[in-house]
């Protein structure tokens, strides 16, 4: 059977200063992200063990912490990605990110407003959750999803393309509950370029993520 493995961090642990001290980046990745690996692969093994038995009370369970676990997962290997030491300002077309621009003054009327709507939504995330870029087949659009947890309140298919975590883990030792001055400071980190080609990506697919008759 597959597994999960976590994947190396894209740089060094002081590559993202002073936005996001090493101590905070050595933690996150390779304590909770480690953590949610395991997590979905324990499930997995767990879910293999109930189909075997033909024990199904611990069902929602299990389906839920696989939800949890796994989307943690894919979150946090787009997070560490999305970020650069490099990065900052917004795509613009003679950084080669046209499209991406394009996309989001469309989608959100100006990057100035896409900034707002995305800073508002990870930093008033209720308890722990992501604000998260995504594009949405269906429309052909980007649309800002505000995610509880890993995997809660969002839209079926779409695909997230830039995500801030605000977790907690995330900046609690450098911020402490200063979730909101964490979030501003993330604008200075993020990899455009790596958003721009998780666009193209997105919009190649289309809507062949979705079921068709």
């Amino acid at each position: 059977m597959a597994v999960y493995t976590l994947p190396e961090l894209p740089y060094d642990y002081a590559a993202l200063e002073p936005v996001i001290n090493p101590q905070i980046i050595e933690l996150h990745h390779d304590k909770h992200h480690a953590a949610y690996v395991k997590g979905a692969n324990d499930t997995l093994e767990q879910l293999a063990e109930a189909r075997d038995k033909e024990q199904w009370g611990s069902i929602n369970g299990l389906e839920k912490n696989l939800a949890f676990h796994l989307s943690g997962h894919i979150l946090h290997s787009i997070y560490w990605h999305n970020m650069t030491g490099d990065g900052g300002g917004e795509p613009l077309e003679k950084d080669g990110v046209g499209e991406l621009a394009d996309a989001i003054a469309e989608s959100f009327g100006s990057f100035a407003g896409f900034k707002a709507q995305l800073t508002k939504a990870a930093a008033t995330t209720q308890g722990s959750g992501w604000g998260v870029l995504a594009y949405e087949p269906l429309s052909g659009r980007l649309i800002v999803e505000q995610v509880y947890d890993h995997q809660g309140n969002v839209g079926q298919g779409s695909t997230p393309i830039l995500v801030f975590d605000a977790w907690e883990h995330a900046f609690y030792l450098q911020y402490k509950n200063q979730k909101v001055d964490f979030i501003d400071a993330m604008w200075a980190v993020v990899n455009w370029q790596d958003v721009a080609k998780r666009y193209a990506a997105a919009k190649e697919r289309g809507d062949s993520l979705l079921l068709k008759p």
